[in-house]
């Protein structure tokens, strides 16, 4: 799984493209959803994917935050956010801490897990690292259910630079299952007059609601789901997947 352009040399424009102040109320729905199923008080939280770190910068008002990522350069952007945080590279599929925590987060970094087998991985992942009576939360984009093609704009300035980008969300070819989110990025640097075009693709996997339960009964949780409602989100659009360690 290569690292994507957006993840690997254009990580510091992440803040330009996605802003922490967006995640505020998406933050507090995870939070409400992991202590709501918890057995005993979540102090610890382990996230995997963590990205940027922006559901992060309002996690940690209320829990004791890890964060993982498989990319070096975007674990350098959630330092700079959330300098007070543990940081550990690592693939979630692999991720190995020497260590449980009450809870393990995963939002929509498990969309890049393209098979069952990299699925179920990951699960043996936020299973491993979960204590008893624990609670892990895993938020992807789209169930296969709920997939359906479609484009996004936006972004954001600094100062010094200006991002604007173009998402498509679209399916692969007829015989493969997942779909494919193309990027184009306009790049600005005011402090040189320069604007640079680029393109970023990205693969994600897609499994149906009664795989994901499948597989999370399968290492070990006792599996549920909700919806998730806030303002940006439309009612009913995303399906969050809960897995309860005994």
């Amino acid at each position: 799984m290569a690292i994507m352009l957006l993840y690997g040399p254009y990580a510091d424009w992440w803040p330009l493209l996605s802003a922490p102040e967006e995640y505020e109320e998406e933050a507090g729905a995870y939070a409400a959803i992991l202590q709501s199923h918890c057995t005993g008080e979540i102090k610890s939280v382990l996230e995997l994917g963590c990205g940027g770190g922006n559901n992060a910068c309002y996690l940690k008002r209320t829990f004791q935050m890890t964060l993982s990522d498989r990319s070096e350069d975007m674990l350098a952007v959630s330092r700079a956010l959330n300098p007070e945080c543990e940081h550990s590279h690592g693939d979630m599929r692999t991720l190995r801490l020497e260590r449980t925590f009450d809870a393990v987060f995963v939002q929509d970094a498990i969309g890049y897990m393209l098979t069952e087998d990299d699925l179920r991985s990951t699960l043996e992942t936020a299973y491993h690292h979960c204590r008893a009576g624990g609670v892990a939360l895993f938020v992807p984009d789209y169930t296969r259910e709920t997939f359906q093609p479609a484009t996004y704009h936006g972004g954001h300035d600094s100062e010094e630079r200006s991002l604007r980008y173009l998402q498509w969300d679209h399916p692969m070819a007829p015989n493969q299952p997942g779909y494919t989110i193309d990027f184009a990025f306009l790049l600005a640097d005011h402090r040189c007059g320069r604007t640079e075009v680029v393109h970023d693709q990205h693969r994600c996997g897609l499994f149906a609601i009664a795989d994901w339960y499948r597989l999370l009964e399968e290492v070990g949780f006792s599996p549920d789901s909700v919806t998730l409602e806030t303002d940006e989100l439309a009612a009913g659009s995303y399906r969050a997947f809960i897995g309860r360690k005994g």
